[in-house]
């Protein structure tokens, strides 16, 4: 492709609204245009690179032995209302009516195809003879953002890969989840995105098993909890290791009632109180599948709503909405206790240890001093209730957990049964029996692996990219567009590496050699190839890795064999790449 025969719009200066470095880059580079907030069109370069993220994904999976089709990005509301997930996804399913014939067809622009995938099992999958399988697609989805921001890091609209697999057995159901796994730890190297598999929970899908494929970066809007003995975990599921749950020998003092007007937070009760947040226990009302119950945590620590439903053995856990609290322990929010409270008690590890706390008294604008649980109130069950923080104790090791910023790129579950038993999906075993086909579900958001790798290689100059994931492998550049010598050295260049399987671009414009070099280096085309008149004089032209800072001359009679073998083999490998990657 020559430069002006496509569309390339690089801008010189940051767009206004754009807050992290993919989206800036992604924007200054001519990747991408913004339709409306939460919706972007790709332009030529950034298509480009999202077709190539879409066939190493697509050359793995098949690889992985998953059988590609195309489903339908609608589907009817009563799908979803089959396996309860209108209600799971609330406002992020985006939902219309079609007007047929008089009448209105409800139905959803599919966020995920559980319920579709699983529709056609049930009507074409009847026999054991018939899995195990594994079926795939590449496929837009919608989920209704109310907050997008970050470019194509949170939109409406995005290229997912999903696959599902149907077993017959738990066992080929682990086989299935391995296989996926293993294919997305090719997937993200091949690409070139540092990745770290992260253990979670499988919210809204449903599920027993899953992992995350996190992108590590300062950017990222998850966080992943992780030790240097190789244990990782997103914060919804991260354990805390062994805590020192020792009771100081500390005198309970006489329990105290003081008037604490506006203090509505912790940081407000602290500073009135002049204590500090460890001090202060938090008494949460929650919904347990509609019934009401406190959940107590340390004032520094934050309450894991997965961990409350799993303690509690309930199907949906959310906080409780105002005038439940105000029933439940005569008070408005921000001043519940658990002294005199009529409600199950659960109470994070941490709180055992304390002693002479302060906590809500029940009563507006009031807290109670040296509080004592044994003494002032009963705990129905310790347990685990809290996100981990930095500094805890490993669950694996005995070393203590860091928490980093990352960006979900892939996600894999073991589904079980949720969706096959509620779409009716079984199959008549060896023994003549029906059973309930057992699922599996992975996704990668193709998108993400773009925003992956401009979120973790670029420079002061712009965007560094792998050679497999690059909208062009190569810029061919030369320096005076009016010099026939130069010129037809520059398309026979061209010519050669195209016809050696090397993707380039002819920067044929007539601009000075500067504003071709920020260009190239703004978009990060792995290699550079200058032509100029007096290499040619020479019989040479100059070739530089984005990455690297100094340019290489080589024979201009070979260059298209040189240029072809090592843009291949880096292709293949990725070394370089990582190797910079490493080295910064």
């Amino acid at each position: 492709m020559f430069w002006t025969k496509t569309l390339i719009p690089t801008m010189k200066e940051t767009p206004e609204g754009a807050e992290i470095p993919s989206h800036i880059l992604m924007l200054r580079a001519g990747l991408i245009s913004q339709v409306m907030a939460g919706a972007y069109s790709y332009l030529p370069l950034g298509y480009r690179a999202l077709r190539k993220a879409e066939n190493i994904v697509r050359e793995e999976m098949d690889r992985a032995g998953a059988v590609e089709l195309h489903m339908s990005a609608m589907a009817p509301v009563s799908l979803y209302e089959q396996t309860n997930r209108v209600e799971a996804f609330g406002n992020v399913l985006i939902k219309t009516d079609l007007p047929r014939g008089g009448k209105k067809i409800p139905v959803v622009f599919c966020p995920t195809h559980e319920e579709t995938i699983t529709d056609i099992v049930s009507r074409y999958v009847s026999s054991y003879r018939q899995l195990s399988v594994t079926f795939y697609q590449i496929q837009t989805k919608f989920r209704n953002e109310e907050r997008p921001r970050f470019g194509v890091l949170r939109t409406s609209e995005f290229l997912m890969k999903d696959a599902y697999s149907f077993n017959p057995t738990l066992e080929s159901l682990n086989e299935s989840y391995d296989a996926m796994y293993q294919a997305y730890c090719k997937i993200f190297t091949r690409c070139g995105v540092p990745f770290l598999p992260v253990e979670a929970e499988s919210g809204p899908i449903g599920g027993d098993a899953s992992h995350e494929f996190m992108f590590p970066s300062a950017n990222g809007e998850d966080k992943v909890v992780h030790c240097q003995c190789g244990y990782a975990a997103n914060t919804e599921k991260a354990e805390i290791g062994k805590q020192n749950l020792q009771t100081p020998n500390t005198e309970p003092l006489p329990l105290k009632e003081i008037a604490t007007p506006e203090t509505h937070t912790i940081e407000q009760v602290c500073a009135f109180l002049k204590c500090e947040p460890r001090q202060v226990v938090k008494t949460l009302i929650y919904l347990a599948d509609g019934k009401p119950v406190a959940v107590l945590v340390r004032g520094d620590h934050d309450a894991n709503e997965n961990k409350i439903r799993k303690t509690l053995q309930v199907n949906k856990v959310e906080l409780a909405d105002p005038a439940t609290i105000t029933r439940a322990t005569g008070a408005p929010v921000g001043f519940a206790g658990p002294v005199g409270l009529k409600l199950t008690i659960l109470a994070d590890f941490a709180v055992q240890p304390l002693a002479n706390f302060v906590a809500g008294a029940n009563k507006n604008e009031t807290h109670l001093l040296n509080v004592n649980h044994e003494r002032d109130f009963t705990v129905d069950l310790f347990a685990d209730l809290r996100n981990a923080q930095a500094g805890d104790s490993c669950p694996r090791c005995s070393g203590t957990l860091q928490i980093s910023n990352a960006i979900e790129g892939g996600h894999v579950f073991k589904l079980g049964t949720k969706y096959s038993q509620a779409l009716n999906a079984k199959f008549l075993d060896a023994d003549e029996t029906q059973k309930t086909i057992i699922m599996g579900c992975y996704g990668i958001g193709i998108n993400r692996i773009l925003v992956g790798i401009c979120e973790t290689s670029y420079d002061e100059s712009g965007i560094i990219w792998s050679v497999p994931l690059a909208p062009y492998e190569a810029a061919i550049t030369p320096l005076k567009i009016d010099d026939e010598q130069t010129m037809n050295a520059a398309k026979e260049l061209y010519r050669q590496l195209n016809d050696a399987g090397i993707d380039c671009l002819l920067d044929d414009r007539d601009q000075r050699p500067g504003v071709k070099f920020k260009d190239a280096d703004l978009i990060g085309f792995p290699m550079r190839i200058v032509i100029s008149p007096k290499g040619i004089a020479k019989g040479e032209i100059e070739i530089k890795w984005r990455w690297d800072k100094n340019a290489t001359m080589i024979p201009l009679s070979n260059a298209a064999e040189q240029i072809a073998a090592v843009l291949n083999e880096e292709r293949k490998t990725n070394k370089l790449f990582l190797k910079q990657k490493k080295g910064t």
